[in-house]
């Protein structure tokens, strides 16, 4: 799941709604951001937000699940993570924590 974080204020509002009008993406709110979510990759058009740039190149509070591929000046584009796999902690008889110990 890719999500991206905007803060609910008038002048981030317009990247969730026009990134709400693909079926697959997901509005909510979250606290005090909104929270767009898709399962895939989010493409937002900046021209449809009419944000200008100091919105446009601040907007983003904070990105889950994905990374910013391309953000000029005229579109965002988040793609997924590719996934990964966690190492295992253990301690040692000493208590130090080391990965992938067994």
């Amino acid at each position: 799941m890719t999500t991206l974080f905007v803060l609910d204020v008038d002048d981030f509002r317009p990247l969730a709604e026009v990134a709400s009008r693909d079926p697959d993406v997901v509005v909510r709110r979250r606290g005090p951001y909104l929270e767009v979510c898709a399962s895939g990759r989010l493409i937002i058009d900046r021209n449809d937000t009419r944000c200008r740039n100091a919105v446009w190149f601040s907007s983003v509070a904070a990105i889950a699940g994905g990374r910013v591929a391309v953000w000029d000046k005229t579109r965002m584009v988040v793609e997924p993570s590719p996934p990964t796999t966690t190492e295992s902690c253990d301690r040692q008889s000493d208590g130090v924590a080391r990965p992938g110990a067994a």
